[in-house]
């Protein structure tokens, strides 16, 4: 069987016609696509599509189907095995690769980010299924997740908080002022740190420019949002012991993450490529065994609550995406085509993955012993 004819088959496992005339139906312009994707898988698939080769007028739908329905693994099956084996053989986030993973994807400039992510300037999923507060719009997801997490962590006035990957700071400015806490938060991006700097003036919050495993003190709650997809899966047991030794004895953390449905040990290659080098989204196992006791006498984190709310982030991506879209007339100053297309596939491509529920948002509670009486989980 050719390509093309192995192609139609299984993309009509998935409900997909080329050329067919639904919106999440790809269009192809170039017949040497289907010997480059069997070739290349899932990085062939969004270069040839970063190239012009293929169109869709729905790419969420196209992929949500795609994920849906088991028709991904067989079609974009080639490609993972040398990111599999570096993987393997070396930590991809070690001190050295985390600080040039800070400096590609952080520190290019806030310019883009500002436009795309909005006034809160938050790189991560809202919380639109909030049922404490109406939300209708980016901002006010981004400030019931703010929320949610304050609530989360039961943040009083005096608190001293850590935030682990602070990115712009929002957060900790939100938390400082709307609940009276301190705070220190920690980035390895200096345009973050300058830009957090901003956000915090004349707050009492400290934002340093530091790697998580080098951070020292005690507080009161940490929280990391958006940040474990950078640790790696060789490290997930350095961080979860990291978080304990600065975590107070009755204190909580809440780690906020992308996970994925199976445990991997490397990211999808186009993503690696071209969006978050030498990232890795954690499974549950690798979480929980990251936390899990080892030995008798060492417990090192204790799961209170599970949150997955996945199906916000694909809302949070096509929202993000409108706003690329309507900032294009002046990226397109200093940006071209190719990185339009670019961009517009890693954020429909990720919602669309959201949407098949082959990727997940979740927001976990620890406490170090243990809540006396049982933690009240908070929605």
């Amino acid at each position: 069987m050719g390509a093309k004819a192995k192609a139609v088959e299984l993309l009509a496992e998935a409900g997909l016609r080329i050329n067919g005339g639904n919106p999440w139906d790809p269009k192809v312009h170039d017949e040497r696509l289907y010997d480059r994707i069997f070739s290349g898988g899932t990085l062939a698939l969004g270069e040839s599509y970063m190239d012009g080769w293929w169109d869709t007028d729905d790419l969420s739908g196209f992929v949500s189907r795609l994920f849906h329905r088991g028709a991904a693994t067989k079609l974009l099956g080639m490609g993972m095995a040398t990111q599999v084996l570096k993987s393997k053989l070396l930590n991809l986030q070690n001190r050295d690769r985390a600080k040039r993973m800070g400096e590609y994807v952080y520190d290019a400039g806030n310019d883009l980010f500002e436009k795309v992510l909005g006034p809160s300037m938050a790189y991560t999923c809202g919380y639109w299924s909030s049922p404490v507060s109406e939300v209708t719009t980016l901002d006010e997801a981004q400030e019931a997740k703010f929320d949610l997490i304050c609530r989360k962590l039961g943040l009083a006035p005096g608190d001293r908080i850590l935030d682990i990957g602070c990115g712009w700071g929002n957060f900790l400015a939100y938390a400082a002022k709307k609940y009276g806490v301190s705070g220190v938060g920690i980035t390895i991006s200096k345009e973050q740190m300058a830009f957090a700097r901003e956000v915090t003036r004349g707050l009492d919050v400290e934002i340093r420019l530091e790697d998580y495993r080098d951070t020292v003190g005690q507080f009161d709650h940490i929280v990391s949002i958006g940040m474990f997809e950078h640790v790696g899966p060789k490290n997930y047991r350095v961080f979860m012991e990291k978080v304990r030794s600065l975590l107070s004895d009755d204190g909580l953390f809440l780690l906020h993450t992308i996970g994925h449905s199976k445990t991997t040990v490397g990211l999808e290659p186009w993503f690696n490529k071209y969006i978050f080098p030498n990232g890795h989204l954690p499974s549950m196992a690798q979480i929980t065994k990251a936390a899990d006791r080892r030995w008798p006498g060492e417990a090192t984190l204790i799961m209170e609550d599970w949150h997955n709310f996945g199906p916000d982030y694909d809302k949070t991506l096509c929202a993000w995406q409108a706003n690329f879209e309507r900032a294009w007339p002046k990226l397109q100053n200093s940006h071209d085509e190719r990185f339009h297309r670019m961009w517009n596939y890693y954020l429909l491509v990720s919602a669309g993955m959201f949407r098949a529920r082959y990727v997940h948002l979740w927001q976990i509670v620890y406490s170090k012993y243990g809540v006396e009486g049982g933690y009240t989980s908070v929605r």
